[in-house]
């Protein structure tokens, strides 16, 4: 299949730049003439970008035209994030103006930055995969980890904590999407599992004792100590009155205090989401055949990476109180703990991945006649 669909939706996506500064340059203009032009600007653009996709075949899968959209709203919101930080100015206000003040928080902020560069890259490579008949079902597991943890933090952030009251009406398209977006985790999951191991390879690694799998052992050793130190954040957040979580807080952490309620429910998601995973995954690198270890490693490395790389930056960002932020003498403790906790995961996904026949059933080819 040609290429020309999904560079029609990468320019489509890029639309978003010239639309966002047009609009909010007809909003705050009373001038027929700006209208007008904004308007004509804005079909001729779309136009272009139909030509683009519709040229010649597109995918029948509805996924494509999903991550499309996806992708488009993508380049918006890393407009919002970049106007946010005054970078540049002059294509959002309006939205500024109007949207909910949990926009405006750290963890909201580097949400939107997540969505605009991680997630507009995943949705970029899914189409391509989507365009050339290639199986996707590897990231789109990853978003769908990235999506859950984004989606029920933000929600529940917006329903509890200092803004609990202010929801706008735009909360409500935000539900749309939302709404899409579960039904294609859902249709992510029903996508079938391509693996081609040799039956032999599963056998020798089924043979291999833990101690002689080193990298396996190096991730069992790891995951007691993250296990704990989930739990051990979820029950700071939880107003949990022992010394050692009070000085770690003041010391360390103190955005885990912070009044907006996103940090309470970042560590309290980590640690419901976290805190099982880890004892799962102590079982499935010791005990052969456990086929779920590839794909659910995948699902919470996507969902770590994002709830660190949010937690990280809202600990830094000037848009946290002073007294809510990292203390200047910590920041390098903090990144350090912070920075390993999120990536050996990843480490841990990408040799689930790679080398998967540990984790499959081996079973004798049936003879035939």
């Amino acid at each position: 299949m040609s290429a020309s669909a999904g560079t029609g939706v990468f320019v489509l996506s890029l639309t978003s730049i010239p639309i966002c500064y047009l609009f909010n340059s007809l909003i705050y203009s009373d001038s027929a003439e700006a209208f007008v032009f904004a308007g004509c600007t804005t079909l001729f653009i779309l136009a272009i970008s139909a030509h683009f996709i519709l040229k010649r075949k597109v995918p029948v899968d509805p996924l494509f035209y999903v991550y499309a959209v996806h992708a488009f709203l993508s380049v918006a919101n890393l407009i919002i994030g970049l106007e946010q930080d005054n970078i540049i100015d002059g294509f959002v206000t309006f939205y500024l103006k109007e949207a909910n003040p949990h926009i405006n928080t750290a963890h909201g902020h580097m949400i939107l930055y997540w969505d605009g560069c991680v997630h507009y890259l995943m949705y970029l490579l899914m189409i391509a995969a989507i365009t050339w008949g290639d199986s996707y079902r590897a990231i789109g597991l990853y978003w769908v980890g990235s999506f859950l943890m984004r989606a029920i933090v933000y929600i529940l952030g917006n329903a509890v904590g200092k803004y609990g009251t202010h929801v706008s009406p735009l909360f409500i398209l935000h539900m749309l999407y939302i709404s899409v977006s579960i039904w294609a985790c859902f249709r992510i999951f029903s996508q079938p599992t391509t693996r081609d191991i040799q039956l032999t390879s599963t056998q020798e690694d089924e043979r291999k004792s833990l101690l002689e799998r080193p990298l396996d052992l190096f991730f069992i050793i790891y995951l007691i100590p993250a296990f704990a130190f989930c739990v051990f954040r979820g029950l700071i957040v939880l107003d949990c009155s022992s010394k050692w979580c009070q000085e770690y807080t003041q010391q360390y952490e103190p955005y885990l205090k912070d009044p907006s309620a996103y940090p309470k429910l970042q560590m309290l998601v980590s640690m419901l989401y976290s805190g099982p995973y880890y004892i799962i995954t102590l079982y499935g690198l010791m005990v052969p055949g456990c086929e779920w270890m590839p794909d659910l490693t995948l699902v919470h490395s996507g969902a770590l990476a994002q709830a660190q790389f949010s937690h990280i930056g809202a600990s830094l960002h000037t848009r946290t109180p002073f007294s809510y932020r990292v203390p200047a003498d910590s920041q390098l403790v903090f990144l350090l703990v912070n920075v390993v906790y999120a990536l050996v995961p990843q480490a841990l996904c990408y040799r689930c991945f790679t080398r998967p026949a540990f984790f499959l059933t081996s079973t004798p080819d049936k003879k035939t006649e």
